[in-house]
């Protein structure tokens, strides 16, 4: 008879313990400990028969298929999955609660079976009525897509290797369970399982499948880290408060860049995709009101223009406040310092504000200078010049130093409109924009603020 273990689970990472303990010895956290109880098989017992050895198969006798994709004919997804869905990966989607997960997969789905595949769409979250509903108002409602209203996960896998689907689409992973674990659906244990019980699936059958994931409060995936170790990609979706623009961005991609972004907006037909990001990005640009400066990132393979807010108020509180969207905080007090100590600009009885537009998360450091230029214009409340951009990266020092490929990130500035741009000393000279060199943070500060 199997003997059931009991003991207490971690519900943000998974690590379990004999006794009850406040704060989780493995990730930090407090009050995330859940009883469980679960069956162990004969398999753990001592003195189980030993296991067949394992097949081997030769390097070279592996078929080579490293262009084979499933494409979706979604232009931004295939940008950020490279090029397509491989035959037997496992992608995990996460974002928040309605920023359209389900509507992508739905929409993901309905190209693929135009394109003649077969798809499989396990609705556990929403009533097939429902997703009708949704596939209607998305103009897809004809597109034969086989709908698996079931929620525990083993019948759906047997009903989709049953079918030779060609893709599986679990929308999602926190609504089904794998029957014979006493935990609740969507528990770490549950999430662990399940995503094993995937992967064997996609891996063994060469099932391209797809799976949604909501994120915690931390933006995480909600379960334990192990889900996200298991998949092949893990995909985020992101957006700023209110906005329409949604950015999906790899984490995680065995077969491709984890450096590519996807941008969509969302429309009355479902989630499009923006074939000029920049001009997105840039649609609500005020030039003549302080604290907006613009740069141009990399992400993945393609330039991006984009604009930097700032907001600097007198304040009467001991502590100013420092808030940061789209960047992070710390890099937001280290600007600032060197904004106070080489700028001669000092924000210490101001709270100030920083965010950057379309929810993108600012992590290329050649931003710096337009965040700095958009930090003083908003402590001064002077716009910066009409047409300006800026580029480089701010060193402690207050030295401003080279952006990687300026060339291709002043092409792009060019290509929407700006006619100079504030730079590091020694950047090779572009077509159609002026440039303005400067060594340190007080040149650039000289000749931005007149």
């Amino acid at each position: 008879m199997p003997r059931a273990a009991r003991g207490y689970r971690c519900a943000a990472c998974g690590w379990t313990t004999a006794a009850y303990a406040g704060r989780c010895s493995q990730c930090q956290a407090w009050n995330t400990l859940e009883p469980f109880a679960e069956s162990r098989g004969p398999a753990s017992i001592r003195g189980a028969s030993p296991a067949l050895p394992a097949r081997t198969l030769a390097l070279n006798d592996v078929p080579d298929e490293a262009g084979l994709r499933l494409p979706t004919r979604i232009d931004e997804l295939d940008r950020v999955l490279g090029g397509g869905l491989a035959p037997g990966s496992l992608v995990l989607i996460g974002g928040d609660p309605g920023i359209g997960k389900s509507t992508l997969v739905l929409q993901a789905a309905a190209r693929l079976a135009a394109q003649g595949k077969s798809v499989a769409y396990v609705c556990g979250e929403e009533s097939p009525r429902q997703v009708r509903m949704r596939a209607t108002r998305l103009g897809v409602a004809d597109a034969g897509i086989t709908l698996i209203p079931e929620t525990n996960l083993d019948a759906c896998l047997a009903t989709a290797a049953a079918a030779g689907v060609d893709v599986l689409i679990i929308d999602s992973i926190q609504s089904v369970y794998v029957e014979g674990l006493e935990t609740r659906s969507g528990g770490p244990a549950q999430l662990s399982e399940a995503g094993a019980r995937l992967v064997t699936f996609a891996k063994g059958n060469e099932i391209a499948t797809i799976v949604t994931g909501h994120v915690t409060k931390g933006g995480e995936i909600a379960g334990p880290r192990l889900l996200e170790h298991l998949v092949d990609a893990v995909l985020y979706f992101e957006t700023a408060e209110g906005g329409s623009v949604r950015v999906l961005r790899a984490v995680k991609n065995r077969f491709g860049a984890t450096d590519e972004v996807g941008v969509f907006e969302m429309t009355g037909e479902g989630l499009q995709s923006v074939e000029n990001p920049s001009s997105a990005l840039l649609e609500s640009h005020d030039a003549m009101a302080s604290g907006c400066a613009v740069t141009a990132v990399i992400e993945g393979s393609r330039p991006l223009a984009l604009e930097v807010q700032a907001l600097a108020v007198p304040t009467n509180l001991a502590s100013p406040r420092r808030i940061a969207s789209g960047l992070e905080t710390s890099r937001l007090h280290l600007l600032l310092a060197v904004l106070a100590r080489r700028g001669g600009i000092n924000t210490g009885g101001m709270d100030v504000v920083a965010s950057v537009t379309g929810g993108l998360r600012l992590r290329d450091p050649a931003a710096d200078l337009a965040v700095l230029a958009a930090l003083a214009s908003a402590a001064t409340d002077q716009p910066l010049p009409r047409g300006t951009a800026f580029l480089g990266e701010v060193a402690l020092s207050g030295t401003i130093r080279r952006a990687q490929q300026a060339q291709r990130r002043l092409a792009e500035l060019g290509r929407m409109g700006f006619t100079r741009c504030v730079v590091p000393a020694g950047t090779p000279p572009a077509e159609g924009i002026q440039l303005e060199p400067v060594r340190t943070v007080r040149d650039a500060l000289t000749r931005s603020l007149r």
